[in-house]
């Protein structure tokens, strides 16, 4: 059976300070790290126990910046040479050296990658993007759509590769909605990112079917079980029950909307699903504009 995997362990640091990031330069206790260390050992080890009995694809979505720690690094080559992983993929700054990506399994591991104007140079990202491309790596960029962003997500997407989709994310507000675009906005951004309207809706799912519980599930540190990250209903826990036993095949979405790609991505339909296909966890289009 063919599962997605959403993992989010219990680290919230970050080594970068966005103003509009509530992880800005969060730093986790020695604990808390030991603690995070084992919960992705663990869940590796229970990826590998499923070796003919399932096929995964992984989403590492991390509150902070995990690529920082070892750990991380060492877990994500090692399910990328797992035989039964179709692919696996983390978030990240790109603020790492990219040489150990060079032991991992390059058909299998992507990054989806996010462009941080107030933390980085442009040039020096763009850079590291080349390092990517030199190796083979497969990857997307995104920027939050500030309205004062405009300017360098237009120099970004001049910089980067044409085979690059740049995506923007739509900023929110306080009530994790919209800020009110003005039109002249709307299209710079659509001019950036063809997808954006994709982004600026708000996606009916109440009631709604999707691979959520199904097909798809989200995990803690702990192995906890939920839907996705946005309904915190509990299923279950992948080290005490199996897999096939937390799964509830006709589930159907609680919340009044879907605001968040990775949450949208797994309504079925899924707005997105014409545009990204079975690549939705790299955000990587399949289909041209």
């Amino acid at each position: 059976m063919l599962i997605d995997l959403t993992y989010r362990g219990p680290l919230a640091s970050c080594n970068y300070d966005c103003d509009y990031c509530p992880f800005a330069k969060t730093v986790d206790d020695a604990n808390t790290r030991h603690a995070d260390k084992a919960a992705i050992e663990r869940f590796c080890d229970w990826v590998a126990s499923r070796e003919g009995r399932d096929e995964f694809r992984i989403l590492i979505t991390p509150w902070g910046e995990v690529l920082v720690r070892s750990w991380y690094r060492e877990a994500l080559v090692r399910l990328s040479h797992m035989p039964h992983v179709r692919k696996v993929v983390v978030q990240t700054n790109l603020s790492v050296a990219t040489a150990w990506l060079a032991q991992a399994n390059r058909d299998v591991l992507s990054l989806w990658t996010t462009f941080h104007p107030s933390q980085i140079a442009l040039t020096a990202f763009v850079a590291k993007t080349a390092q990517l491309d030199a190796m083979g790596v497969r990857y997307t960029v995104g920027i939050v759509g500030s309205i004062e962003h405009k300017p360098l997500a237009t120099a970004l997407r001049e910089q980067l590769p044409q085979h690059v989709y740049l995506w923007v994310n739509a900023f929110k507000d306080e009530n994790d909605q919209p800020i009110a675009y003005r039109e002249a906005d709307i299209a710079h951004y659509r001019e950036i990112d063809p997808w954006f309207d994709i982004e600026l809706a708000s996606h009916q799912s109440q009631g709604q079917p999707c691979h959520s519980a199904v097909t798809a599930i989200s995990v803690d540190g702990e192995g906890n079980v939920s839907p996705c990250h946005f309904v915190k209903q509990r299923l279950g826990n992948l080290y005490q029950r199996d897999l096939h036993a937390l799964l509830q095949p006709d589930f159907t979405c609680p919340n009044h909307s879907c605001d968040c790609y990775i949450g949208y991505i797994h309504l079925n339909p899924s707005p997105a699903d014409a545009v990204f296909g079975a690549d939705k966890f790299e955000r990587i289009p399949v289909s041209t504009v």
